[in-house]
């Protein structure tokens, strides 16, 4: 396969994950990254998006770019300038690259961002699928910006698929072992009202669902990319303390408690967001991890 993928955001969870399934399904990777570091098999190249500078040469050959860039949502504490940061590393880099290509020869035709379904913000029992409006908080708006950003790629005439992820679930990276803290000692609890939906996905499923809007090129625009069968926070607590061999606390903790030590970013964990994968099955996905409980099983015995 002579396919050439260019990666940013690679050193990342999924990024390096993508990487690895990449290149045994034989297509060729590139990647753009921040620090130069070598990776078997793979072409680094430079880029540094605050100060706007990237290295042309990594268009060399590409098709498909996969723009998984963006800085942590639940990293750090939103200050104003934080906030500011989260937007820019994800409204900034896609403007960088398509500015690059519009001023350098290429042959890319696919351009694939990732995206959350933050975008859909607080939203208790309401089923959400692609179609649904935007939400109001501050992760809704930075959604927005972000897939907006990636939409500037289609006056180019690239071919633009946006992955809005849910949570993705693996052992060692990401959400889970954040929320297993507690658990392991003993404290583990509901947060808020814990009836809160989680649109959850194993990180295997995650990176197939990259793989399949790289192959099928008939996808474009916006996917939920999540399991079949989200569960409520309540759910994935006892789910996640089942596999630890670890009680649940009967008494959630408070919504309050939490916006006293998250600040806005308590949204991350408070929103209730029930998304519809439907859409993405149509197009012939299959997940090999639809249940929260196989899913957690596979993590938790690898």
């Amino acid at each position: 396969m002579n396919e050439r993928i260019l990666i940013t955001g690679a050193t990342g969870m999924l990024g390096k994950e993508l990487v690895r399934a990449l290149l045994e399904s034989g297509y060729q990777v590139s990647v753009l990254t921040r620090k130069l570091t070598e990776i078997d098999n793979v072409q680094v190249f430079l880029w540094d998006v605050n100060k706007g500078t990237i290295d042309a040469s990594c268009l060399k050959d590409v098709d498909t770019i996969i723009h998984l860039a963006g800085e942590g949502i639940a990293k750090e504490k939103w200050t104003e300038k934080r906030k500011k940061e989260l937007i820019n590393s994800r409204v900034l880099s896609a403007r960088l690259l398509f500015k690059t290509l519009a001023e350098h020869s290429n042959q890319v035709k696919n351009f694939i961002s990732a995206a959350a379904v933050g975008y859909y913000g607080q939203r208790d029992d309401e089923i959400l699928t692609e179609t649904s409006p935007a939400g109001t908080d501050f992760m809704a708006e930075c959604c927005t910006k972000w897939e907006k950003a990636a939409d500037e790629g289609k006056e180019l005439g690239l071919r633009v698929v946006k992955i809005r992820t849910g949570i993705v679930l693996s052992k060692d990276d990401g959400a889970l072992p954040q929320m297993s803290v507690p658990i392991k000692f003993f404290v583990g609890a509901p947060l808020g009202t814990g009836k809160q939906w989680i649109p959850w996905i194993h990180h295997q499923d995650m990176t197939r669902i990259y793989i399949h809007a790289v192959k099928d090129k008939s996808l474009e625009g916006v996917y939920n990319a999540c399991a079949a069968f989200p569960v409520t926070n309540k759910m994935l607590t006892k789910a996640i303390a089942k596999q630890l061999h670890r009680p649940v606390w009967p008494i959630a903790v408070p919504e309050s408690v939490m916006k006293l030590i998250l600040g806005e970013m308590s949204a991350v964990v408070l929103n209730s967001t029930n998304t519809s994968a439907q859409k993405l099955l149509s197009t012939g996905f299959t997940f090999s991890y639809i249940r929260l409980e196989d899913a957690l099983s596979d993590i938790y015995s690898s």
